[in-house]
């Protein structure tokens, strides 16, 4: 693409952006593009921060990027360990976690495969609150080994599968994920002055800015599902790399793209109906979002990825901000509406 092209393109699709921070449902804002030749293009909008003083949003503004941790930092970890043949995907995690439930050998949870857990193939529980269990990461660590869990009917998106596959790269390297290399442009925590502002929390009693929002995260202090951040040229740097084959093995990133269920592939989503791309993604379209207010989507066909950076939580995640709206209208309008 072109990079007049491009930079039409980002100017029509910034529009519901602008739009959604003019009517304060969002506080600030980056959206960028990014093609395979590696022309991009991005713009900052809003503020970084509201309370409890405004600070002006900037296209180097961190972010915490909330789930988009488990696609852009532990998919690719599994992934180049099943390459490795350190692990085997269709393996149980017991293979490496062999302490998982083991006080009872017949549990469910002992079943559990690492291809199943990247796909949310599992019958976990969607959500716990783990942190209200206690305030000692080790021992919260044992306690999510250890629960008997509640057994779902059906598969849901869970992020307790990737803190399992967080624990089981913690158990191989003998570090805890805050102690790892968090990538090229990447960190675990960011200068507060440098951050887009999260939530005024109700249980640490003050505004997060630069430090984890994700609260299970925050308690197990670094986690395989939550906890990365970044800024929108990292985010774009690790686009790019999967769009020309540079950031990752073929191998990888073809499972990256190979669907597990109607919804998922290995540690993705793809496109399908309703989906926070848009209704115009192509079938070779892969994305996440982050309940921060994050999302990152990489279509392979048209050889371009978008990233949308928001501060949508940001004093409180109890507001309609309207981000599964925006995001899918931006989405459609990248790809031609």
């Amino acid at each position: 693409m072109a990079t007049g092209d491009l930079a039409q393109l980002h100017e029509r699709a910034f529009a519901p952006l602008a739009q959604a921070v003019e009517a304060g449902r969002i506080p600030g804002g980056v959206l960028a593009i990014v093609d395979r030749d590696g022309n991009r293009t991005s713009r900052v909008l809003g503020v970084a921060q509201r309370v409890p003083s405004e600070r002006p949003m900037r296209e180097d503004s961190w972010f915490d990027l909330a789930s988009l941790t488990k696609v852009i930092f532990t998919t690719p970890r599994i992934l180049a360990l099943a390459e490795a043949g350190t692990i085997d995907l269709d393996a149980p995690l017991t293979s490496v976690l062999p302490d998982l439930r083991q006080y009872d050998a017949d549990a469910w949870e002992r079943q559990v495969t690492f291809r199943q857990c990247l796909g949310h193939q599992t019958p976990f529980p969607a959500v716990e609150p783990i942190y209200t269990y206690g305030s000692d990461p080790d021992l919260l660590r044992t306690f999510i080994m250890q629960r008997e869990w509640r057994k779902l009917a059906e598969p849901v998106y869970s992020d307790i599968n990737f803190i399992l596959l967080g624990f089981a790269m913690e158990r191989l390297s003998g570090r805890w994920i805050r102690d790892m290399d968090a990538g090229p442009g990447f960190a675990f925590s960011a200068e507060p002055d440098q951050s887009a502002a999260t939530e005024d929390c109700p249980w640490r009693h003050r505004v997060l800015s630069g430090e984890v929002h994700d609260d299970n995260c925050s308690a197990l202090q670094g986690a395989g599902h939550a906890g990365l951040f970044g800024t929108v040229a990292s985010i774009l740097d690790f686009a790019h790399g999967l769009l020309d084959g540079t950031g990752a093995s073929g191998d990888a990133i073809a499972l990256m793209r190979t669907p597990l269920s109607d919804k998922r592939t290995h540690g993705w989503e793809h496109s399908y109906a309703s989906w926070s791309g848009g209704d115009r993604c192509g079938a070779a379209t892969i994305g996440h979002t982050g309940f921060t207010g994050t999302g990152l989507w990489i279509d392979f066909d048209a050889g371009r990825a978008w990233t949308l950076l928001t501060n949508r939580i940001h004093p409180t995640r109890h507001f309609d901000s309207g981000i599964t709206d925006l995001r899918r209208r931006v989405g459609d309008i990248i790809n031609g509406a």
